[in-house]
């Protein structure tokens, strides 16, 4: 790893300590988890609705789940109705 501080460095040493990653790819792992969760949740219920449909999902299965899901996002995103969350994918 470079000389340069990283803002996780403690997050990274853990991982090449516990793990067979590297000191670079431990950096890129933390930095493509952060940016998942970074996801705006107007973007996530989209993404996650045009996943569920392809698994052949139908709404009524889809937006009962995308709701259980968004409490664990990384930032707390607002309690959203179902009516909502069609909204954000509709229009």
């Amino acid at each position: 790893m470079s000389t340069a501080w990283h803002p996780h460095e403690d997050l990274i040493t853990h991982l090449t300590r516990t793990s067979a990653l590297g000191p670079g790819e431990a950096a890129r792992v933390v930095a493509d988890v952060l940016a998942y969760f970074s996801e705006p949740v107007e973007e996530f219920v989209r993404r996650r609705h045009a996943e569920l449909r392809a698994r052949g999902l139908v709404n009524d299965e889809i937006f009962p789940r995308i709701a259980a899901e968004i409490p664990s996002r990384r930032v707390a995103a607002p309690e959203l109705s179902l009516r909502q969350l069609r909204r954000i994918v509709y229009g």
